[in-house]
């Protein structure tokens, strides 16, 4: 392209793109990923799909609110406006200096993502973003601004418009084209439109007050008041239907000074800081809250083990069993939602996938829980930041107003990780160790996202909203964060920190660090973050990893010992090495949970252990090993006394039988009337028979205050330990994103290169009357269809290109049946193929003369 091409003004969005540079068109495309899917085959189609409504909108939803005003402005400045236009909406006649300021940037920014093109002398914002935001009457403009006094007066009669020139002193015209325009530069023009505005009565300024910001439409009657008659008769209010009037632009602009919108807001709102802590504080605050977490998700592991709740026909956990599963854990049931779903996105737990389907830990639970707890912690963390699936919408309703489950469909919420990382990365930009006001952080979220589109709030959540979920989700990330430990009082930790890659915190200059919650902060302000590519796994994986590596130090030494009081009752002063806490669990029950942990040992904890297969002797030999006092005489009897009497009653199959040495013992179970519903008789003087199955039978025994054990066909005594219920192999859940994700450099280089040797190949020159003129459009270039040549021609063509090196321009159809353009200089032609360099794609290639549809000769001055 020539450098006169160049400097001349682009005629057409896809010209524009034409004469940008690599660089640029790859910012296009990692801003709105959706136009490289697929890749278009040229620069023509580029454009098409960044005008196409769904394309806009999604770009529209990402701008920040002063890119947005931007748009608006624009939107309902002429078209094509200059940027002096522009700023004069957005500053005003007073000409903020803020907005002066930011204005450059962001006009730049529109322009890079192809919402508005053109030179500053003529910027047009593309056709669907200004039939978005231009205002109507059923979709008015968020400026407040109606229509223009020519869009006004569209359908007036001319001699009512004649009428109206005649109010405002303007002379007679002789068609109505020439009189709205006389009337339009009549209202633009600040000096004479205030010497009209001045005759009028003050009551016709108030309405004009009321209509200035918007809505401009209001309602009179068929016959109007004086005061509404004089705005009527001069053309400050204009008939848009029978008893409705509007406030034409023009007239709108003056009131306003100039300014499209009430407060142009330049600057994003800044994040204030509430409080803060040592770094030291909220470090050790979020490794106790690590740690909390991990024996959260391990106890309702645990408490799955054998098989956990059944899943609903719909899918998910019902509500009884979420509030079972609260019960358990000893929380409410918003947060036992959230651990359930966390274990669940970490793969941890899943559906059986048998008959009478049910929940239970998978496979990838044991392995996790053999990790160390620091790596065990950044899996759930990295879990959590990247899923989409967010449990705080569970108990609301989705769309077809069925109640939304923890652990059932319809949960996911695109928005959720890009919000999740928003707001640590705000918390990252203040002062370590300082928290922020929850008012400042959604602030600062909504100027970051202010447009919420119809179509994909419908999408996310299908529920009448009493506040936009973004904000939602904020509110769930910020307590979320501190239940994970991922903060701690509020301000980010150094593990969380790492796990969203950010640098190290900047720290306050001041000579003494506050400590406590009243100690306020500077406000600190922070810039729309720069559109990146996300990260790819091995970076995630680089971060988690330093997240648990900065995490490790924080946790404390898992203890080796318990202290055993006489009450029944061991004190664990902290978190127990792994197979100290497995038997303790099975031996004790855990009576209260906190800094340190209160095990108590009953008859039923006891018999559970011997259940498990520990003689009496194992257990005191356990307890005096991994106990810091001596134990407990108390301790000791209940043991005895509970492995004195376990197996002395021995349960089979007859279908059950009882057996004991002492009959005397038979004798009492069977006058026992609580025995009555087992159906038990005497076969022998120390055997008994039951109707009831042996494991309702051991139940019932239990329940009478025996301690019977089971019994193989051969005698021996079964040991009951529980097996642990384990589902098949499953993936865990991928996250479902809001659109095509963004590409990397490899891909967008690509891109790239093909769209530029597509372009090439559909803009070339080629001679006129050559390729068979199918494809021919003016002064000889293609119309966009595919040369059309017989095979005979299309070799000789081929054969005379070698021996002259000339370019061709062919139209070839792949073997999945593709169909491109491409442009080659032919190298040879044998054997029923053509080898030639494709300017396409950069290399040389060898294509079969029978898929190539046909040549045209380009012109001398291609390319």
């Amino acid at each position: 392209m020539s450098t006169e091409e160049k400097s001349a003004a682009p005629r057409s969005l896809a010209e524009a793109l034409r004469v940008r540079d690599d660089v640029s068109l790859a910012a296009l495309l990692r801003s709105r990923p959706d136009l490289i899917t697929p890749v278009p085959t040229d620069l023509t189609q580029l454009a098409t799909r960044a005008g196409t409504r769904a394309s806009v909108v999604r770009a529209l939803e990402r701008l920040d609110r002063f890119a947005l005003q931007t748009a608006e402005a624009l939107a309902v400045a002429p078209d094509p406006a200059s940027y002096g236009e522009l700023l004069a909406l957005m500053g005003g006649d007073e000409q903020d200096p803020a907005v002066a300021a930011a204005l450059p940037r962001t006009a730049a920014l529109l322009r890079e993502q192809a919402l508005v093109w053109g030179a500053d002398d003529r910027l047009r914002l593309v056709r669907t973003a200004r039939e978005l935001l231009a205002p109507s009457p059923q979709h008015p403009s968020p400026t407040g601004l109606g229509p223009t006094v020519r869009e006004a007066t569209a359908g007036m009669s001319p001699g009512r418009i004649q009428e109206i020139l005649a109010a405002v002193g303007l002379p007679s015209t002789h068609d109505s084209v020439s009189a709205v325009s006389a009337l339009g530069t009549l209202f633009a023009d600040r000096r004479r439109m205030a010497a009209l505005l001045a005759g009028l009565p003050e009551e016709s300024r108030e309405v004009l007050a009321r209509l200035v910001w918007g809505p401009p439409y209001g309602q009179v009657t068929h016959d109007p008041a004086p005061h509404l008659r004089a705005l009527l008769d001069r053309g400050l209010l204009l008939p848009t239907a029978p008893g409705t009037v509007v406030l034409p632009r023009e007239v709108a602009l003056h009131l306003r000074a100039g300014r499209a919108h009430r407060a142009p807001e330049p600057v994003p709102p800044p994040v204030e800081a509430a409080a803060t802590h040592r770094p030291q504080v909220v470090d050790a605050t979020a490794a106790g809250q690590a740690l909390a977490a991990l024996a959260t998700v391990d106890e309702l592991l645990k408490e799955w083990d054998e098989g956990g709740p059944t899943v609903l026909r719909a899918g998910g956990l019902s509500v009884r069993d979420l509030k079972r599963t609260a019960v358990a854990l000893d929380v409410p049931e918003p947060v036992a939602a959230f651990w359930v779903e966390l274990a669940y996105g970490a793969g941890l737990i899943a559906s059986d996938g048998e008959a009478d389907e049910r929940y239970a830990a998978t496979p990838a639970y044991d392995e996790w829980r053999e990790l160390p707890p620091a790596e065990r912690w950044a899996r759930l963390a990295g879990t959590w930041l990247t899923a989409t699936r967010t449990p705080g919408v569970v108990g609301g309703r989705d769309a077809k107003d069925r109640t939304l489950s923890a652990l059932g469909p319809n949960l996911d919420r695109s928005a959720a990780p890009e919000v999740r990382h928003r707001v640590l990365a705000l918390l990252a930009g203040l002062p370590e160790g300082a928290s922020a006001t929850e008012e400042s952080l959604l602030a600062r979220l909504r100027w970051e996202r202010p447009l919420r589109g119809p179509q994909r709030e419908q999408r996310d959540t299908g529920e009448a909203r009493d506040d936009d979920l973004r904000s939602r989700i904020a509110r769930w990330t910020l307590s979320e964060a501190e239940l994970l430990g991922v903060t701690g009082r509020g301000a980010l930790a150094a593990p969380g920190r790492a796990l969203i890659g950010a640098p190290e915190a900047p720290r306050p200059v001041t000579a003494e660090e506050p400590e406590g919650p009243g100690d306020k902060l500077p406000v600190h302000h922070h810039r729309t973050p720069p559109v990146t590519a996300p990260p790819t796994p091995a970076e995630r994986a680089a971060a988690t990893a330093t997240a648990a590596r900065l995490l490790a130090p924080l946790f404390p030494e898992p203890l080796d010992h318990v202290l055993l009081q006489a009450d029944l009752t061991a004190v664990a002063p902290g978190p127990l090495e792994r197979e100290l806490a497995d038997v303790l669990g099975v031996l004790a029950d855990v009576e209260s949970k906190g800094g340190a942990t209160v095990y108590r040992f009953t008859p039923g904890s006891v018999r559970r252990a011997l259940d498990a297969g520990r003689s009496a002797a194992d257990l005191h030999a356990f307890l005096a090993r991994h106990s810091r006092t001596p134990v407990p005489q108390p301790l000791t009897y209940l043991i005895d006394d509970v492995a004195r009497r376990h197996g002395r009653l021995r349960v089979g199959a007859a279908s059950a039988y009882v057996r004991c040495d002492d009959d005397a013992t038979l004798d009492e179970i069977l006058a026992d009337k609580r025995a009555s519903g087992l159906g038990l008789r005497r076969l022998a003087p120390t055997v008994l028979a039951a109707q009831a199955d042996p494991a309702a039978l051991l139940e019932g025994l239990r329940a009478l205050g025996f301690a019977p054990a089971a019994e193989s066909a051969a005698g021996d005594v079964l040991i009951a330990r529980a097996d642990s219920h384990r589902t098949p192999p499953r993936a865990a859940p991928e996250p479902v994103p809001d659109g095509p994700p963004a590409p990397d450099d490899t891909l967008l280089a690509a891109a790239i290169r093909a769209v530029r040797a597509g372009d090439l190949a559909s803009t070339a020159p080629r001679k006129p009357g050559s390729g068979g003129g199918e494809g021919g459009g003016e002064d000889g270039a293609p119309g966009g269809t595919l040369p059309r040549t017989g095979a005979a021609e299309t070799l000789a063509t081929m054969q005379a290109a070698v021996l002259t090196g000339e370019a061709l321009w062919i139209g070839y159809v792949n073997a999945e049946g593709a169909a491109s353009q491409r442009v080659i200089a032919p190298i040879r032609v044998e054997g029923g193929f053509v080898t030639a360099y494709d300017h396409t794609a950069d290399e040389v290639r060898t294509y079969p003369l029978h898929r190539i549809t046909g040549v045209a000769e380009l012109a001398d001055d291609a390319g």
